[in-house]
């Protein structure tokens, strides 16, 4: 049960618009944006870079959310991992290719440039950052120098994300849950730490 109490969308009428964006596009409320919004402000401001982020730029949405499901494995946060495993498949990742994310450097499913940018992901996810100049070399071989801000936009996106998660112990909601419980249990997933 998350700590904060989410805010209900009655409570919200300046921030509807935004909502319905947010419903339409993942097809549900997220708790996290629900608790957010104890401060509108920022969750307008965060509205704005989450759809700039996942929804805008040259690179594949299906790619962001690979990145953004790698970064939130190394985290640990499982919210995260839920969500951006169930985006994925919303945007054309196979099962078998999220199932094999974290098998990346050694599987055929991911070519190169997916590579590439899962490794910056992992990398860039470990505490301290473990990004080393090799893995931007490789990142540039196989992106633009605007592409490459894309992969570490969504990577820190998910790092602000992670943290608010995992801290608030948001309660994840039943559609992502249910995919995860399905699809990557034999991953070792399990429902959040604090449900």
């Amino acid at each position: 049960m998350t700590y904060i109490t989410p805010k209900q969308r009655e409570e919200l009428p300046e921030l509807e618009p935004m909502l319905q964006l947010v419903e339409a596009s993942m097809g549900f409320l997220p708790t996290s944006l629900m608790t957010m919004a104890h401060w509108p402000e920022l969750t307008q401001a965060f509205g704005v870079l989450g759809a700039t982020v996942l929804n805008s730029g040259e690179l594949d949405a299906g790619l962001k959310q690979m990145i953004a499901f790698a970064v939130s494995n190394v985290a640990g946060c499982r919210y995260c991992q839920a969500h951006t495993a169930n985006s994925a498949e919303k945007n054309n990742v196979s099962a078998e290719k999220i199932q094999a994310v974290f098998e990346y450097e050694s599987n055929d499913l991911f070519s190169d440039q997916e590579k590439a940018a899962l490794r910056v992901a992992v990398h860039a996810g470990m505490v301290p950052n473990a990004v080393e100049a090799e893995h931007m070399s490789e990142l540039s071989k196989h992106f633009s120098e605007k592409q490459a801000v894309e992969v570490v936009a969504v990577i820190s996106l998910f790092g602000f994300l992670n943290r608010w998660n995992d801290t608030m112990a948001t309660t994840l909601e039943s559609s992502p849950k249910h995919f995860a419980a399905g699809q990557l249990a034999s991953l070792g997933w399990v429902a959040g730490k604090h449900e």
